[in-house]
This record gives structure tokens, sequence and C-alpha cells, in this order.
């Protein structure tokens, strides 16, 4: 099974799927760790380009996973899925590899995913930690998942 983890920088994606992975029998694959992995600080651009592939590099890593174990789940981690067209390829994914797939998708109140990102900056914990975290990029983001779920497009449950 494929786990999407969905929503807002700050709002407990990873600390979730960590939880989660250790209850289950499950990996969590995460966009921004991978990413890290792969390329050295000056290659790092969080740019569409980069984002589909890494997200490319963690469903084959997916696929490898469900072909050694049906049962497994993967939780797909890394805010993969602002974008419509990384849902749909998330979903034709699943179909390709027979296997089902379901989102979570985490919430909190703003003041405290301001926190958080402020901790994880000022203790250097996250991969993604010289990406756009502005305390407006949060703002931002969230306006584009607005228009997101009015345009149709939100995320099936």
């Amino acid at each position: 099974m494929i786990v999407i983890m969905a929503g807002l920088p700050g709002t407990g994606k990873s600390t979730l799927a960590r939880a989660l992975a250790q209850r289950l029998p499950g990996a969590v694959l995460d966009k921004d760790a991978i990413r890290a992995a792969l390329f050295q600080p000056a290659h790092v651009e969080y740019s569409l380009a980069q984002d589909d592939f890494c997200q490319e590099i963690m469903l084959q890593t997916a696929a490898y996973l469900l072909a050694k174990d049906a049962e497994f789940h993967v939780l797909l981690d890394g805010r993969t899925f602002s974008r419509r067209y990384q849902r749909e390829r998330v979903i034709e994914f699943c179909r390709q590899v027979g296997t089902t797939w379901a989102t979570l998708e985490c919430v909190c109140a703003e003041e405290t995913a301001l926190r958080r990102l402020a901790e994880a900056m000022a203790q250097n914990t996250h991969p993604a930690v010289g990406a756009d975290r502005s305390p407006e990029t949060p703002c931002r983001q969230r306006c584009e998942l607005e228009l997101m779920c009015r345009s149709g497009s939100a995320l099936p449950h």
C-alpha cells in the first residue's frame, strides 16, 4: 500500500509518517532526504524538474519494496503532491503495480506550524532547512492548496 502524506509544511507529516512506519510493516520515503542524498547542496534547487525527478526515485523505490512484500506500507513524505499531475502520477503508479493507496492529510494551527518550522530552522534538523521556509511560505502554499481544491483537483480520499 502507498500512503500519501499531504499537508502544508510544519503540520506533522514527517512525524506521523515515522510513527506509522514503526507500527506498520512500512518505510518512509522522504523526498527531502532523497534529494539531500542525491544532490550536493550547490545542486539542490527545489525546482519542479528536481521535485519530479525525486518523486520518480521514490516511486521506483516503492515498486522495489512492494515487489518484495505486497503487504508492506510505503509512506511517501515531503510535500510531493502539491501539483495535480504529481498526484495523478502516483495514482497511476499504484494502478500499474497493483497496489492500493490512501491519503493522510495533516493539519494544525498556523501558529503551531510556524513554531515547528522555526525550531527546525534553528536546529538545522530538517533536510529541506535551506528551502523556502519563511513565514510567508505556508500562507502561499495554503492559497495554492485552496485553489487546487476549488478547481476540483483535490486529493481523493
